[in-house]
């Protein structure tokens, strides 16, 4: 990205966490700002500035193929009396609290309790997915696919995904910029693994310059309200 900040002439500056908890990152509607997903949530909560946090928009229900619960640490480790559940979980707001990972064991089960019991989850039954592609949106157009795990020889059908793009695009759930992640699962379906709100992106080796104006469109649309 800062390849592309010089080619173009704009001016950057690199900052710090440091800098962050000091309170001396200015932000303003003139000012771009690229980071990780730490980042926008200290600009979040102290600026208080609307964005979207559920992965699996309510326009994209149809596209999933398998059946996403909501619970909570607290449920999930006194539910089961003894009896492991085969699942896979994730956090439902703070996203990157921690990787989602597949319960199958008490030790994997041992690691939910580290966090606070009513964090709250999103559980759903373990699918094969043959393999995984993020397609980038921005302004409504597909300008970019990239594979990031699985498989050769699988790749997602296009119909669908844009199938998805558009249902997303005529809801109120919509953003300036996303990505769409799509696997195709072990019956060849194409499915939704999840979605991504653009601020904080992977680039999974997108264009420089595509990324770039994605992540330019999404902060725009976030700053100004």
């Amino acid at each position: 990205m800062i390849d592309v900040l010089e080619k173009r002439c704009i001016n950057y500056e690199l900052f710090t966490d440091k800098k962050i908890s000091r309170n001396q990152l200015i932000i303003n509607n003139t000012i771009f700002i690229a980071g990780d997903h730490s980042v926008f949530a200290y600009i979040f909560k102290k600026y208080r500035l609307a964005h979207p946090a559920d992965c699996y928009p309510k326009a994209l229900q149809n596209y999933l193929k398998r059946d996403i619960r909501e619970t909570t640490i607290h449920n999930i480790s006194n539910s089961f009396d003894g009896n492991i559940p085969y699942i896979f979980v994730k956090p439902k707001l703070k996203t990157k609290l921690f990787t989602g990972f597949t319960i199958a064991s008490p030790l994997d089960l041992y690691r939910l309790m580290e966090f606070p019991g009513n964090t709250e989850l999103y559980f759903s039954p373990i699918v094969n997915w043959k393999a995984e592609y993020r397609v980038f949106v921005n302004n409504s157009k597909i300008v970019g696919i990239k594979k990031y795990n699985g498989e050769e020889g699988y790749e997602p059908d296009m119909t669908v995904v844009q199938n998805a793009v558009n249902d997303l695009e005529n809801s109120e759930e919509r953003t300036k910029a996303y990505g769409i992640d799509f696997g195709i699962l072990s019956t060849g379906e194409t499915a939704l693994v999840e979605w991504n709100d653009g601020y904080a992106l992977g680039s999974y080796g997108l264009d420089k310059e595509i990324y770039t104006d994605l992540l330019l469109a999404r902060w725009c649309e976030i700053i100004n309200g």
